[in-house]
């Protein structure tokens, strides 16, 4: 493992998932190898790989329920999809990526880490819901709707409600990670989310008492998303 990595790697790993410890740190390593020279992981980020990253995401598994099926939309470098599927081998968990050099990445993490309930899924979100004709069509297609679908970064809200919840089972949970605007975000987007079929949101703050900086998380239930339910109930 690069010294920049080991020095960083926090204590809090082993206590909070001494089971998971060894192939985080591995995980970790191949971040800052791999995950910086095919351009997945900016250099300065391999200093804090551990805070900004990998227990940044760890912590969003207190969200999901046990053995869900999980999807992880816009995964980039497997987060947080790879680790959760490390912290959480109940879940089965899918690694949704378009571009082919992500997923070349993500393959071969998943074969060097022994992620046995995490595969890889080489498609756009909308590629995904049921009844899309796309490339995709097929095996990928029909694993929609999942128990829970989340994501990183990767949009606004609103727009990435429009990508997830089509995905989820009704009953079943959004999750979003975002930064301290989340409330913001949140309320430029009800109109969106009502019209989605939501049916509660809620933003979390995990690891507060844990983490250098909390994760912020946006949960949103989902309704008949997919097919146009009118019932709706706002929450937070």
């Amino acid at each position: 493992m690069t010294d920049d990595v080991s020095r960083e790697t926090p204590p809090l790993v082993e206590k909070l998932y001494p089971r998971a410890a060894v192939r985080l740190a591995a995980f970790a390593d191949l971040l800052a190898t791999e995950g910086t020279l095919r351009g997945l992981i900016g250099p300065r980020e391999v200093p804090r790989l551990w805070d900004r990253h990998l227990l940044n995401c760890a912590v969003l598994e207190r969200l999901i329920p046990e053995e869900s099926t999980v999807a992880d939309i816009g995964t980039g470098a497997g987060l947080p999809g790879i680790v959760l599927a490390l912290v959480r081998p109940d879940l089965q968990v899918s690694l949704v990526e378009p571009l082919l050099r992500r997923t070349t990445f993500l393959e071969e993490a998943v074969e060097l880490l022994g992620c046995t309930n995490a595969e890889v899924v080489r498609a756009r979100a909308e590629d995904l819901i049921p009844g899309a004709r796309s490339a995709a069509e097929g095996a990928a297609r029909g694993k929609a709707p999942y128990d829970v679908v989340a994501s990183r970064a990767v949009a606004p809200l609103g727009k990435l409600a429009g990508w997830c919840l089509p995905l989820t089972a009704e009953g079943g949970l959004m999750l979003a990670m975002k930064g301290a605007s989340a409330e913001e975000e949140l309320a430029a987007s009800e109109a969106e989310l009502e019209a989605l079929g939501a049916e509660e949101w809620h933003v979390h703050q995990l690891g507060v008492d844990e983490l250098a900086q909390p994760t912020t998380v946006v949960s949103i239930v989902a309704g008949r998303a997919a097919r146009g339910s009118q019932h709706r109930r706002r929450g937070r």
